[in-house]
């Protein structure tokens, strides 16, 4: 690969963790007026009609048909759309946000672990292990900041964990659908379409009484004709959700994808540690929040982490 496709391809990983790392505050805002249900079916409602269109405009030709990706696709949207969010977000719920952080930054590693197993890539090496826990170590002086007491809490850690399993499973099967040579608009809006179905069981729920008291309300359906109005007319609601749906899921999700087949999947998650940053920096910029020395330093310690661990040598795709 040449210098200018390398520089091309981190450039592309660094503008889909800047957006990443923007969502937070997105979600934090409509959870004022939306359910974590909600706000998922309403994001990927809206990425999966953005790749429609997508295709259509710019592919300009019938999608190819290829016998036995149904399966794949399938797998890609229950991993790392529907188990991920739902995990992460319940995790959050029975533990602190500090715990789910670092319990979900040890993904990098887990996906190295699950593609050495699952497929021929070789990228997990000692330098790529220990520059993670390098990285895993930073985010945790982030995350903890001034607080530095890590409370184990069972049930929300072991949720985060296996969040952290289904993002290195969705990580392979990225890297098998790139390996198929499925472009990647086509298998993010499958994975999407496929997430969509999967989430309409939980949808039907939540419009029940049950489904309402569950979680604090996460799964709740709203059908008050006058909430709904004001909700949906609503400027800034729809300014965040189309930041959600057409940036943050299906412009970055598919760029993800691109870079994964371009960089290898396990090299290009390893960035996936700079996400605390961009929220520190975020929160800085835009919310006046002051950066604490333990934030400076843990931002340190993991540009270290993922400059040790994207170095290193050994198979890779």
């Amino acid at each position: 690969m040449t210098t200018a496709a390398m520089a091309g391809g981190w450039t592309a990983v660094g503008v889909v963790i800047l957006v990443w790392g923007m969502t937070f505050a997105s979600t934090r805002a409509l959870l004022a007026d939306f359910s974590a249900l909600e706000i998922l079916l309403l994001r990927f409602s809206l990425a999966y009609a953005a790749l429609r269109i997508a295709f259509g405009r710019f592919c300009g030709h019938r999608e190819p048909e290829r016998r036995g990706d149904g399966w794949l696709f399938a797998a890609m949207g229950l991993t790392g759309i529907v188990a991920y969010q739902f995990l992460e977000n319940c995790a959050i719920y029975y533990t602190n946000a500090s715990n789910v952080a670092i319990l979900v930054s040890f993904g990098p590693v887990v996906t190295a672990v699950m593609a050495r197993m699952l497929s021929d890539d070789r990228s997990l090496s000692p330098r790529l292990v220990a520059g993670s826990l390098v990285a895993v170590a930073g985010v945790a002086l982030v995350s903890l900041n001034d607080v530095a007491v890590f409370e184990l809490r069972p049930l929300g850690d072991l949720m985060a964990l296996a969040a952290m399993a289904c993002w290195g499973l969705y990580s392979v099967l990225l890297d098998a659908a790139n390996r198929r040579g499925v472009p990647p608009v086509v298998a993010v809006r499958r994975a999407f379409g496929w997430s969509l179905a999967m989430m309409a069981p939980f949808a039907l729920w939540g419009m029940t009484e049950s489904g309402t008291c569950a979680l604090d309300g996460s799964f709740a359906i709203i059908l008050d004709a006058q909430t709904n109005l004001d909700r949906f007319l609503d400027p800034v609601n729809w300014m965040n959700l189309v930041f959600l749906g057409v940036l943050a899921s299906a412009a970055s999700f598919v760029l993800w994808s691109a870079v994964c087949g371009r960089l290898g999947v396990v090299k290009t998650t390893i960035s996936l540690y700079l996400t605390p940053l961009v929220g520190v920096a975020f929160a800085t910029v835009f919310l006046g929040e002051q950066v604490t020395w333990l934030e400076a330093a843990g931002g340190c310690v993991i540009l270290v982490g993922v400059a040790f661990a994207t170095k290193a040598k050994g198979g890779g795709k």
